[in-house]
């Protein structure tokens, strides 16, 4: 995923709103309204929340009769997965080799 991309996607989710309507349509597809119900936001406001989730690429409205459904975008997270996980499998050699020296230490002094 290029970097500008990938900084769209964390500036989008960097908003707790726009988490939580990720998190809802984790569970399933909804519908503007639908979505806009636990808030305490104009209308407006969250076709704006879902503006810049859908420029992120991680929902999309497919066309059709409204109204339409907004949907989770799977690929996105799976790449944004992947960035997370090169850096933790770095880090976690990192420690195994910083384990790997103290026991080494270990089993000079003991």
């Amino acid at each position: 995923m290029p970097a500008d991309e990938l900084s769209r996607v964390f500036a989008a989710l960097a908003d707790p709103t726009r988490r939580d309507m990720v998190a809802r349509l984790a569970a399933g597809d909804a519908t503007v309204n639908q979505l806009a119900e636990p808030y305490r936001m104009s209308l407006q406001a969250v076709y704006k929340h879902l503006k810049v989730l859908e420029e992120a690429g991680l929902v999309s409205r497919p066309a059709g009769p409204q109204p339409r459904s907004v949907r989770l975008e799977r690929d996105v997270f799976d790449e944004i997965g992947g960035w997370i996980e090169q850096y933790r499998r770095r880090a976690e050699a990192r420690y195994q080799r910083l384990d790997a020296v103290l026991r080494t230490i270990d089993e000079r002094e003991g």
